[in-house]
């Protein structure tokens, strides 16, 4: 029977205090995972997403231990400071997961430039600063029989059209990453460090909840699976992805929304 685990690897987990990071992040502390590093914004947010990681990983009886770093991973000085503290502790990295990401809502007539420049920011030039800066620790990892792994949280906003909420940076974003990813997964690769995009769909967390709230009942009835994203489903791929069954995985972008980016025209 194929034993599917992360027994001994180092993670770090952008965006990783809460929603699809911190549960990203809970899968491989409880899967044998030894360090993961979850960063965000706000220490405070940090520090508990810690605390909360390393109370599952001694309820599973794993010795893995967590850390929270406070960092802003829009520009190369974040990016760089996280690098600097993970650093400290580490002189390797097996998985990257760069999940930090952010989105904004407006009519287009009235949408505001800034708005533009923090999506963007964030969720296409961080995501490629934060794996620019751990590509050395990923590279000192990797080898032919187990590479070391990026996951880039895009969406399956970033394959369709037929989005609501007026979230133009958000779409463009995404749909940005996703090929930002199969362009490292070529330049990477023959580095043992595999790059591979995730694209959920719909899952009940902070930043989707206004939108789940007015359009949800219709979102779970025009889905194949008739049913939202759950904890499970991310985490269950996430895990997959970073285990040695998966080292041929390359360049792949995975919808993981139920086929809903195929129904979309229902909505």
């Amino acid at each position: 029977m194929v034993e599917i685990n992360v027994n001994g690897k180092v993670a770090v987990v952008t965006g990783g205090s809460r929603g699809l990071g911190l549960q990203c992040a809970e899968i491989l502390i409880a899967n044998g995972a030894s360090k993961v590093f979850v960063s965000s914004r706000g220490a405070a947010a940090c520090e508990e997403a810690a605390k909360s990681l390393n109370e599952l990983a001694k309820a599973e009886g794993q010795k893995g231990v967590a850390y929270g770093i406070a960092a802003d991973v829009s520009g190369e000085k974040g990016a760089r400071h996280l690098l600097a503290e993970v650093s400290k502790l580490t002189d390797k990295v097996d998985i990257l997961i760069a999940n930090a990401g952010a989105s904004w809502g407006a009519p287009f007539e009235k949408h505001p430039e800034a708005a533009l420049h923090k999506v963007l920011n964030l969720n296409v030039i961080g995501v490629f600063l934060c794996i620019q800066a751990f590509a050395p620790l990923l590279e000192h990892s990797g080898s032919d029989e187990d590479p070391s792994r990026v996951l880039i949280m895009a969406s399956v906003a970033g394959l369709n059209t037929n989005f609501p909420g007026g979230a133009y940076g958000y779409l463009s974003s995404k749909a940005a990453v996703i090929h930002l990813g199969k362009v490292l997964a070529t330049e990477l690769g023959p580095k043992n460090i595999t790059v591979n995009s995730l694209a959920p769909g719909f899952f009940p967390s902070k930043m989707s909840g206004g939108l789940l709230k007015s359009i949800g009942e219709s979102m779970v009835a025009a889905n194949p699976r008739k049913r939202l994203g759950e904890k499970q489903d991310i985490q269950n791929l996430t895990l997959f992805l970073c285990s040695k069954q998966a080292s041929y995985i390359n360049g792949a972008v995975i919808p993981l929304d139920g086929g809903a980016h195929l129904a979309a025209s229902k909505l």
